[in-house]
């Protein structure tokens, strides 16, 4: 279902490809919600969130020594984007240790920030980061 759409390439390969490790945490949120046969979802979307946080924090650091490599010069405000979004994960890891009633909801909102962020981030964003 979420997938890496051929206008979100934004022609470096390494930040491709991690983007699409990206959309497959969403994808892997997505069958989470949509899977009937597991009433109780607390300890998969705690390893969702947990693996999406941390390999964020990898692509976001692989993705600025990028562009430190090429002198961007718009990284300072690519740095608060990626800062921005690791304190809403992190939100959402805390509200997840609230034992929440509705865990379907949970994985909506959680779907729904990730998918906006990620494509918005890519199109308009990272889509103007130059090839080196």
């Amino acid at each position: 279902m979420y997938e890496m759409k051929p206008e979100y390439y934004i022609g470096i390969d390494m930040i491709d490809e991690e983007h699409k490790q990206l959309f497959k945490y969403a994808d892997e949120a997505y069958e989470l919600l949509h899977d009937e046969f597991t009433p109780d979802k607390y300890d998969r979307i705690d390893i969702i969130l947990e693996n999406l946080r941390n390999y964020t924090v990898k692509h976001f650091s692989d993705e600025e020594q990028y562009m430190e490599s090429i002198n961007y010069k718009k990284i300072f405000t690519q740095k608060v984007q990626h800062q921005e979004f690791i304190h809403k994960l992190d939100e959402f890891m805390e509200h997840h240790n609230d034992e929440v009633e509705d865990q379907d909801e949970q994985i909506m909102e959680i779907l729904k920030y990730l998918t906006e962020w990620l494509v918005n981030h890519i199109l308009y964003v990272d889509g103007q980061i130059p090839k080196g």
